[in-house]
């Protein structure tokens, strides 16, 4: 409003009522204001000005002001409005003040000292323990930061600021998922813990598996980015690939460029069309029953059916989705449970068309829905008990069937699984780790496109055994 402009009104409303509405409008305002949000706060940051102007000796005002400044940008004035509000009348709200700016300036030792000043008026103020540890952390001192963190935990074990804050710094330490398990685990108590959402989010966002799907690696994939580079597909042509890819990536090409004839020159040992029982004798799994892909001699072609038209379109609806981190992923394909089984494996060879419109997105496209349906088969008859129910079944087969990308889709449906159920986990530690390692052994005589995939889903997995972890860790 006009008024608010007015340049006498700050000194005809009383320091308390400008202190209320300042500290009204400074709490309902993030941390920090996008610049194209800025504008709109303009005639309250002037009406600010006007009533430090007309009461420049008010501590409360001051600090207020502080507070409300920074966010907007203005962090060099913040600053010295709380330096003046503290030598009027020193208290814990003008030496935090302080230390926000400061900190939001990066001048991190006159941050640490006004934050530390300002725990010296409130010592049991656990929240700005974990404050000083985060600033520490982005200092570039993160042992100090989890130590200053670690204090309050101490004191309150699983504090809602502090504890999440602490996993995910141990998790920054020494890469150990079991850190964000115990995080979730943690959240699951306390589902309304924003921060701890958003610290678990933070760390899984851009890590393979936990906040995306990866990237293919095939040739073929290869290819096909260098003819959509050229900007014109050929209508036609033929292809050859030394070895047997997986049967998605050849999926992915052929939508892309339908007119060209794919050959396949040989299937090197250990035969990547046969399922890994069929080629190794040790570990838990022995035998696969149920496959998505079958092989007419270098060939492969669906071995399911189409799924109907409604599944096709609950799971492109949710495949556009980016997850913030997996337990959102496991919650979010809850979405897809009321469809068939039959349904939910056809979508993993018959995946519904790319919404992107540009042909660089289809093979990225085709991982998402993958994932997605083996998130959602994880949702299937959930009722039973991990170890002797059918959705084990299904993606245990998935996982150990011909070489493709539906194998680490199934296996990021089981990781997804340990993740929220602490009984599955020593059972999917073991059949992710027998996976990987048939890939080890398979890489050492052929190429293992999906190997990298595998190894971070490795890494991903609750409770892997350290060794495997180690082995992951070096891929």
């Amino acid at each position: 409003m006009p008024w608010v402009l007015d340049p006498e009104l700050p000194g005809r409303i009383p320091p308390g009522e400008l202190c209320s509405l300042v500290s009204l409008l400074a709490s309902g305002l993030p941390g920090t204001v996008p610049e194209d949000g800025r504008e709109a706060l303009l005639p309250y940051v002037v009406l600010v000005r006007g009533a430090l102007r007309a009461h420049p000796d008010d501590a409360s005002l001051l600090w207020l002001a502080s507070l409300l400044l920074r966010r907007v940008g203005e962090a060099e004035e913040a600053v010295e409005l709380a330096v003046r509000s503290y030598a009027l009348a020193p208290s814990f709200q003008a030496a935090l003040a302080e230390g926000y700016a400061c900190r939001d300036l990066q001048r991190w030792p006159e941050a640490e000292r006004a934050m530390v000043r300002a725990l010296e008026h409130d010592p049991a103020n656990l929240a700005l323990y974990t404050d000083i540890g985060e600033m520490l952390h982005s200092s570039g001192r993160p042992q100090e930061g989890l130590e200053w963190v670690e204090r309050a935990l101490r004191r309150e074990p699983r504090h809602p600021n502090a504890y999440p804050t602490a996993c995910g710094m141990r998790f920054e330490r020494d890469g150990d998922v079991r850190h964000l398990v115990e995080l979730a685990d943690h959240l699951r108590g306390d589902p309304g813990n924003e921060h701890g959402d958003a610290v678990l989010g933070e760390q899984c966002g851009l890590r393979l598996w936990l906040g995306r799907v990866p990237g293919p690696t095939e040739s073929v994939i290869d290819v096909l980015y260098q003819m959509v580079e050229r900007e014109e597909v050929p209508a036609g042509g033929e292809l050859t690939v030394s070895a047997p890819e997986p049967p998605s990536a050849l999926l992915a090409f052929s939508l892309v460029a339908p007119g060209f004839a794919l050959t396949i020159a040989d299937a090197p040992e250990p035969d990547a069309r046969l399922t890994v029982p069929e080629v190794y004798a040790h570990g838990p799994v022995r035998g696969v029953t149920r496959r998505v892909w079958r092989y007419e001699g270098m060939t492969a072609v669906p071995a399911v059916p189409p799924p109907s038209r409604e599944a096709l379109e609950a799971v492109a609806a949710v495949a556009a989705l980016r997850w913030p981190h997996l337990p959102a992923a496991y919650d979010h394909a809850v979405r897809l449970s009321g469809l068939s089984l039959g349904d939910l494996l056809g979508v993993l060879v018959h995946p519904p068309l790319s919404p992107y419109g540009e042909p660089a997105a289809v093979p990225l496209w085709i991982r998402q829905v993958q994932a997605w349906a083996c998130l959602g088969i994880a949702h299937h008859q959930a009722g039973q008990p991990w170890a002797e129910s059918e959705r084990r079944s299904v993606l245990t087969d998935l996982a150990y069937g011909p070489e493709d990308w539906v194998n680490e889709a199934a296996l990021l449906g089981m990781i997804a699984t340990a993740w929220m159920d602490p009984d599955a986990r020593e059972d999917v530690a073991e059949l992710v780790a027998w996976r990987y390692l048939a890939a080890v052994e398979a890489s050492k005589t052929r190429p293992v496109t999906i190997l990298g995939s595998l190894a971070a889903l490795v890494l991903a997995t609750p409770g892997m055994h350290p060794d495997v972890r180690a082995l992951a860790t070096e891929e």
